[in-house]
């Protein structure tokens, strides 16, 4: 008996929840923790962190866990890595649901960077305003150039002070359109764009809309990640679990 552990919090994850509910699949979904109204899952549902790689193989055992799929954000390294070596060490086998990552395309104006202190770096020096598009846990260290004025995007309102005196906070749930980025970055004379290569098509739009405005993209490369299977596609993951994906309405 298939008995599956969806590490989620994407919405690729939560297609491929649909996906298992809708095929009677034997599954459970787990949140990390950090959006503090996460959406309803068509599954049982877990949320919070398993207290590292051991702590996930002592939940895979316990749980009966046949299946994982690692369908976290692509930036989500240290879970990523967690799932690795629990899966390793309990013998379970483990498939990555990683969308592909975006590519430079003609009239892009990136700086690829690898890591936050390089992204900062990045800016520049003159006051500029910058929508700073790479969740909440690491603005912090944009704290560092002040003259910049900074357009915010979170799920949740933030729940302490910014580290920023005049952010312009906006609290929505993408996926979000190319009119309506269009709209927000000309609306606040956005000059810059600082953004993580997610990949996929959700989050995608900021970037075309960057391209079609002209400005510079600051793009944090993803982090490197031992080797695992992966799959681009729900479908892909269904059969990996011996179920067809029921993606109808």
């Amino acid at each position: 008996m298939t008995r599956a552990l969806i590490l989620g919090g994407t919405s690729d994850a939560n297609l491929l929840a649909d996906a298992a509910a809708r095929a009677g699949l034997d599954a459970i979904y787990s949140y990390g923790g950090r959006t503090r109204a996460p959406a309803h899952q068509p599954l049982p549902t877990r949320i919070g962190g398993f207290g590292g790689a051991n702590g996930l193989a002592e939940y895979i055992c316990r749980e009966g866990i046949t299946h994982v799929v690692d369908a976290t954000h692509p930036f989500a390294a240290e879970m990523s890595r967690n799932a690795v070596a629990a899966c390793e060490a309990t013998g379970t086998p483990l498939i990555a649901l990683e969308r592909a990552a975006w590519v430079k395309a003609a009239g892009d104006n990136w700086i690829e960077v690898a890591g936050i202190t390089s992204a900062v770096a990045a800016l520049p020096e003159n006051r500029a305003r910058v929508f700073l598009a790479i969740g909440r846990q690491h603005i912090a260290a944009f704290g560092t150039k002040l003259q910049h004025v900074y357009t915010l995007r979170f799920v949740d309102p933030p729940d302490g002070p910014l580290p920023f005196p005049d952010a312009d906070v906006i609290v929505s749930r993408g996926p979000f359109t190319l009119a309506g980025e269009l709209e927000m970055m000309r609306s606040r004379n956005i000059e810059w764009v600082v953004a993580r290569n997610s990949g996929g098509t959700g989050a995608r739009s900021k970037i075309d809309a960057a391209r079609e405005l002209g400005l510079p993209v600051v793009v944090l490369t993803r982090p490197e990640l031992p080797d695992r299977p992966r799959a681009e596609s729900v479908a892909e993951v269904m059969q990996w679990l011996g179920h067809r994906a029921c993606l109808g309405a």
